[in-house]
């Protein structure tokens, strides 16, 4: 399959070439890079993605998970149009910012107060910021697979090993307040909130690059009673989840509430954010005209809240707010992960598709998945390879990481994604 690629790919192999003179790995973010080397988009429109080369690809990527609504959804580009008339950066308030922080607080059941970024890691940065400003706390808790962005403080225990620094650079003085905990596993967070005081416990709902696992119920009710007894803040990590297992995200979806949430992706309509949001109580620490230097938590940006991202976000969360995609959506996801494993064990192949609502990821291994150790057991190379066949046919998942359906995708995508992934699991299996 790897020969088949490069025959198609000419055009994007060149260009990868020179990519590698002027970026680092070639690309502009390392996840994007994949053997031998990425293809590079010329367009994109519904659930299709077509290359230089003029392939065209089933997405399941999906703008890391962004697009719920599919490429280009005729609701967010006109409303982006609209605006561009008018303007796009003002460095001033205006009406836009309201509207879509009050759209915010309608939908997200925790959300009484909300601030916009321009990524989800600067939402996580500002909100792990808050909550220590609120607590008077230092330490905070985060779990194995977790990823909540680059930001220095959380970006330990991403990927197996999980005691192995994440990146160069990366000093003791930043992480050293971080305290690392096992995903679904509540004795161990109850052990570690037991040695010192904790500031915030901050989980993703479901992990994203940790393996598409879904917290479990118990989980999430563990620690909000954890927080509740020890004066801890719980901060959800949205940023995939937020507005895609249910218009209010995965609080709603699983009925635990935090008291700090971190928005992204969905959130802006394909542009960048990100944004915090919680109980008025906490956020009002944001606000300098009630807490002065140095009691107040500083968040701000030159383009925070800037038009563009916030006409396409609240065009973005009207489409969603009455549920009816989104329960579609949920549903299909549950056919695509029932099928999908069915179809390997059709071959006697063991396989897990976790997942929830319109997320999923497969992972070679007879063990139930439960976190991200269970993850990283796993058959991994096998996965790069499952997932590197499917681009060879036209079916793109970045690879080892989850996929989304979104609004634009078909009954034949679907059965496209079936069908390649039924040709890959034959070729195995012989």
């Amino acid at each position: 399959m790897i020969v088949s690629y490069v025959s198609r790919t000419q055009k994007s192999r060149v260009l990868y070439e020179r990519a590698k003179n002027v970026l680092p790995a070639g690309v502009s973010y390392g996840i994007r890079f994949f053997e031998p080397y990425p293809f590079y988009t010329a367009k994109a429109k519904g659930s299709k993605l077509y290359d230089v080369d003029g392939n065209e690809y089933v997405d399941f990527w999906m703008g890391h998970g962004t697009h719920i609504l599919g490429h280009n959804p005729p609701v967010v580009v006109e409303a982006v149009k609209r605006q561009i008339e008018n303007g796009v950066h003002f460095g001033t308030s205006h009406e836009l910012e309201v509207a879509l922080a009050e759209q915010i607080v309608k939908m997200v059941p925790s959300a009484e107060m909300v601030r916009f970024t321009n990524s989800g890691t600067e939402a996580n940065m500002y909100a792990i910021r808050l909550a220590r400003a609120y607590t008077g706390r230092s330490k905070i808790i985060k779990f194995e697979g977790g990823w909540h962005g680059g930001y220095d403080a959380l970006h330990v225990g991403v990927k197996y090993p999980f005691d192995l620094p994440e990146s160069a650079g990366l000093t003791t003085g930043a992480t050293q307040d971080t305290i690392l905990a096992v995903f679904n596993n509540l004795e161990d967070v109850e052990a570690k909130t037991r040695k010192e005081p904790v500031a915030a416990i901050i989980v993703e709902p479901v992990l994203g690059a940790g393996g598409s696992v879904p917290a479990e119920k118990e989980f999430l009710k563990g620690l909000r009673e954890i927080c509740d007894e020890k004066g801890i803040i719980l901060i959800y990590d949205e940023v995939i989840t937020g507005f895609r297992l249910a218009p209010g995200g995965a609080q709603q979806y699983y009925g635990v509430l935090p008291d700090l949430t971190v928005l992204g992706k969905i959130l802006g309509g394909g542009f960048s954010v990100g944004a915090f949001c919680g109980r008025r109580e906490i956020m009002e620490r944001l606000n300098p005209l009630v807490y002065e230097r140095p009691r107040f938590s500083f968040h701000g940006g030159t383009f925070c809240a800037n038009p563009i991202t916030m006409a396409a976000g609240l065009a973005t969360l009207k489409t969603l707010e009455d549920g009816k995609i989104i329960s579609r959506l949920n549903s299909v996801g549950e056919k695509v992960r029932k099928t999908l494993k069915e179809i390997f064990e059709a071959k006697d192949i063991n396989v897990q598709v976790t997942g929830a609502g319109s997320m999923l990821n497969t992972h070679f291994t007879g063990k139930e998945v439960r976190n991200a150790r269970d993850v990283f057991e796993a058959d991994r190379r096998r996965l790069a390879e499952y997932h590197i066949n499917l681009i060879a046919r036209g079916v793109f998942f970045l690879p080892t990481h989850f996929g989304s359906i979104s609004a634009a995708h078909t009954d034949s995508d679907v059965e496209k994604l079936f069908q390649a992934t039924e040709d890959y699991a034959k070729a195995i299996s012989n």
